[in-house]
């Protein structure tokens, strides 16, 4: 054993003074010059480079290698770029990305302080007008007879209360006018069988004076009146000269439009900004000019099944009969949320959606350009803000426009971002067999104006995009139209019929004209949309074909919002009830509500949230 030890003992030290020549070695050939060695790498450029630099490819800048090579994703010869020193300035673990003044300003980033304000919002409340159920008056036939006579000639006449509106000839009621002449003569010896029969005619709606008109003049009377409860407006007439009808027929409808109720229809996220009291303004399309205002006076408990709205009543003095039953209305209600009072909000601007999660992007306090991937937890819609539930506090900075393209930014370092919430490297599939030609994009020169405020691994962002790509993204809007029409129908076959069309007119999208960081975003909404249009194409159920077209839609809106179209005004409208209640988003040519996610069951159901041009 011993022997064995002093053998093992005597190779440690053997490899030790090995190493320790070795390095003694290197440092006599390399280290005395006081250079490092040199490598050159083959077809890139003369500069030397170390072991040690990062490689990537100008065409999809989020591949990074340790060395020379190919791009895995299109076949191009890798370029180094220097060491990212940017991360050193962020703080330990935190996601962020850090801009040059060049690149704020190609992206236009604008920032805003978060803030306690006053929640308001201002909801818009489509509705229509109708009669006061309260003053509706349902005149029907309480005896058996015949129309002898008709005062009410049309409908929308008006009347007066105790108006006599026709002449009824009721055998049944000659009968018992005669009972009552015989019970009359045994009023006082038997009360209870004259009391009945004055009973009998009280129920066939014969008003005390009326009966004792009868007992006083001793004489049947074979033409009974039909009067009028209220004063308004006859709306409905059932009846025609000589008609013959029976017990509970209806004959007449009578409405007082002196005052009305307007029905608004508010939607479920609406509901908690709504109040009893509250003051709704509203026009009337047919009365242009004139703006009405009202009360709310009643919220409806109970949301329509099919519709998912709740009615909001308002009601409103109509002395003139301005207001007719059945005009549509469009009402505005500006409010704050009950029982609130500051609260932190953000603007809606700055927040990006990943499914469920809400997104924004933090200035941190201490470097300057630089943006830390946050995400917050939202409450209720406030106009143009969201309430902060948590994730921001007050004093700080977000970013409220460029968003986009700062989260773009993000993706490209490998970072957390919208598109890739796990962060690292984003595999965005391949382009084939695709021959790239002789337009390879070579990395972007730095910027010697701003060289000491662009991190040395930055890419300049070239957020130009060529018109050529936008009419094809124009050709793959209006091609998707008519998937929308097949949904508005509710036709799984026609929607099926429709994909290819779409998917021909994105192989026609020549992405070789987009550049950096506008080409990585067109690969990876191009996977998405073919993905969303597959589903499409293999589902039999209009339900989950729907699901895949509000996926497509939320994809070809992020292209639409980075390339831009042209020629075209498109208009992106949402209805909250889609998705199960989650809400879903289309792409519209009209500002006309014609909701695809339930067609003919709630076409209007939905409104335009915004407008790209």
């Amino acid at each position: 054993m011993k022997i064995l030890d002093n053998i093992k003992s005597k190779i440690s030290y053997t490899n030790i003074g090995i190493l320790v020549v070795g390095l003694l070695m290197g440092w006599l050939i390399f280290g005395g010059s006081g250079k490092s060695s040199e490598t050159l790498p083959v077809n890139h450029t003369e500069e030397d480079h170390t072991a040690s630099e990062v490689w990537t490819c100008a065409m999809h800048p989020q591949i990074r290698e340790d060395g020379p090579g190919q791009c895995p994703i299109c076949g191009m010869e890798l370029v180094p770029v220097e060491t990212d020193e940017g991360n050193e300035d962020g703080e330990e673990g935190q996601y962020t990305v850090k801009l040059s003044n060049a690149a704020m300003k190609i992206a236009e980033v604008s920032m805003t302080t978060i803030e306690k304000k006053a929640p308001y919002k201002e909801v818009y409340l489509p509705g229509k007008v109708t009669a006061d159920e309260r003053r509706i008056s349902q005149l029907t036939a309480r005896f058996p007879g015949r129309i002898e006579k008709l005062f009410v000639n049309f409908t929308g006449q008006k009347v007066r209360k105790g108006q006599v509106l026709s002449k009824i000839y009721a055998p049944e009621l000659i009968t018992a006018q005669k009972e009552l002449f015989e019970a009359y003569k045994f009023k006082d010896s038997n009360p209870n069988y004259y009391k009945a029969a004055r009973q009998k005619l009280k129920l066939w709606d014969l008003t005390e004076a009326q009966i004792t008109g009868i007992e006083q003049a001793g004489e049947v009377k074979f033409y009974f009146d039909v009067l009028s409860p209220i004063s308004g407006t006859v709306t409905v007439r059932n009846v025609a000269l000589g008609d013959y009808v029976k017990e509970g027929d209806p004959l007449f409808e009578v409405i007082n439009l002196s005052r009305v109720w307007v029905m608004f229809d508010a939607y479920e996220s609406d509901l908690p900004w709504i109040k009893l009291k509250d003051k709704i303004s509203f026009t009337i399309k047919s009365i242009p000019g004139v703006k009405f205002e009202a009360r709310v006076t009643f919220i409806d408990p109970v949301l329509n099944q099919m519709t998912r709205v709740a009615g909001v009543r308002a009601e409103i003095n109509n002395p003139k009969d301005l207001l007719k039953p059945q005009m549509l209305a469009a009402g505005l209600l500006k409010t704050m949320l009950p029982g609130s009072g500051d609260q932190l909000v953000v603007p809606q601007s700055a927040v990006l959606w990943t499914g469920k999660k809400a997104i924004v992007y933090v200035m941190t306090g201490d470097h300057s350009n630089m943006f830390q991937y946050r995400e917050i937890d939202l409450g209720a819609d406030a106009g143009n803000y969201y309430i902060v539930n948590a994730g921001l506090i007050e004093g700080e900075m977000v970013a409220s426009n460029g968003v986009f393209k700062i989260d773009a930014a993000a993706q490209l370092k490998g970072e957390k971002s919208m598109m890739n919430p796990e962060g690292g490297k984003v595999s965005m599939g391949g382009h084939g067999n695709m021959d790239m030609g002789d337009d390879n994009i070579q990395p972007a020169p730095k910027d010697k104006d701003n060289e000491e405020s662009t991190p040395k691994s930055a890419i300049k962002m070239d957020m130009s995009v060529d018109e050529g790509f936008q009419k094809q993204l124009t050709a793959v809007y209006k091609a998707q139209l008519d998937l929308q029409d097949a949904f508005l129908a509710t036709d799984v076959a026609m929607a099926k019929k429709a994909v290819p069309a779409v998917e021909a007119s994105l192989k026609k999208v020549n992405m070789n004209v987009l550049k950096g960081e506008m080409h990585n975003h067109w690969m990876a909404n191009l996977k998405e949309l073919e993905k969303s249009l597959g589903q499409i194409k293999a589902y039999n159920d209009i339900e989950q074909q729907r699901l895949a077209y509000a996926d497509f839609n939320d994809v070809l809106y992020s292209a639409v919002k980075m390339f831009g179209t042209q020629g075209e005004t498109i208009y992106y409208q949402f209805c909250p009830m889609a998705r199960d209640g989650e809400g879903a988003y289309w792409l519209s040519p009209g500002k006309k509500i014609k909701n695809p996610y339930f067609g003919s069951d709630m076409l209007t159901c939905g409104e335009t949230k915004e407008t790209l041009k």
